[in-house]
C-alpha cells in the first residue's frame, strides 16, 4: 500500500461523497467507506493477528493521519462510528443541526467537557476525564454519553491520537477551535437550505440519520 497515493484517493473520495465511514458496515456497499474507495472489490476481514489483512491496519494508520490533516473533518457522528466529512458538507451539517444554538443549551457533564475543549483543543481522553472528574469505571458511561451528545451536535471533532499507554486514545477538540473558519461560516445561512443540500448530496444512509439527529437537536433546544 502506497500511503501517499492512498491518502490522495481517500481525500478525493471524501470530497466526492461528502461523507464516508472508515470501515464498511458488515461489508455492505452502503453507507460508503474509505475501505471501499481503496479496495472496491475486496471484502474487509477484521483480523489483527499475524495472518490478518495488513490493509486493515494500514487504513487505521491512514485514518489517524487524515484526521489531523485539517483537509477533511473527522467525527464520531454517524451511529458513533468513525466518519469523515468534506468541509463543505460539515458547514451544512452544522447549520442543519443548529449547532450554534445547541452550544448555548449544553448542561451537565457535556457542558463541563465542552468548556474544557473551548479553553484548549485538541485534548486527550485522559486529560478530559481528569479535569472533569470523570475518571474511573463507574463514570465511564457518564463520560461516553456526554461525548456522544457533543459529537452528535457537531460541537466537537476528533483530531489524531495521543499515546496514553497500551493503546492510543482519540484526541478531541471543539469544532469552533479546530475549524474556526467552518464554524464562523456555518453561523450565517439558512438551516433549511443546508438541509436540502445535505439531503441531495449526502449518501442516503447519512441523510436519513441526519433527519433523526436534527429532530433530536430541535427537541433539545426547545426543552432548554
Amino acid at each position: 500500500m502506497n500511503l501517499s497515493r492512498d491518502r490522495e484517493k481517500c481525500l478525493k473520495g471524501v470530497r466526492e461523497h461528502h461523507a464516508l465511514l472508515v470501515y464498511p458496515l458488515e461489508n455492505r456497499a452502503e453507507p460508503p467507506s474509505l475501505w471501499k474507495v481503496l479496495h472496491p472489490r475486496s471484502p474487509m476481514r477484521w483480523e489483527w493477528d499475524q495472518d490478518g489483512d495488513d490493509r486493515v491496519s494500514r487504513l487505521w494508520i491512514l485514518r489517524e493521519e487524515l484526521s489531523r490533516s485539517g483537509e477533511v473533518v473527522y467525527s464520531k457522528w454517524f451511529r458513533g462510528r468513525a466518519t469523515f466529512f468534506s468541509k463543505e458538507a460539515f458547514v451544512h451539517l452544522l447549520r442543519a443541526l443548529r449547532s450554534h444554538e445547541r452550544e448555548l443549551h449544553l448542561r451537565g457533564e457535556a457542558r463541563v467537557l465542552y468548556d474544557l475543549m473551548r479553553e484548549s483543543s485538541p485534548r486527550s481522553t485522559k486529560e478530559l476525564k481528569t479535569e472533569s472528574d470523570l475518571r474511573g469505571r463507574l463514570l465511564e458511561g457518564v463520560y461516553q454519553r456526554a461525548m456522544k451528545e457533543l459529537f452528535e451536535a457537531g460541537l466537537v471533532v476528533a483530531w489524531g491520537e495521543v499515546d496514553e499507554g497500551a493503546f492510543p486514545s482519540l484526541a478531541t477538540g471543539a469544532t469552533r477551535v479546530l475549524f474556526e473558519d467552518l464554524w464562523e461560516k456555518a453561523a450565517s445561512g439558512e438551516a433549511k437550505a443546508s438541509l436540502a443540500w445535505l439531503e441531495k448530496n449526502l449518501p442516503s444512509d447519512f441523510a436519513r440519520y441526519l433527519k433523526r439527529k436534527r429532530a433530536a437537536s430541535r427537541d433539545a433546544v426547545d426543552e432548554g
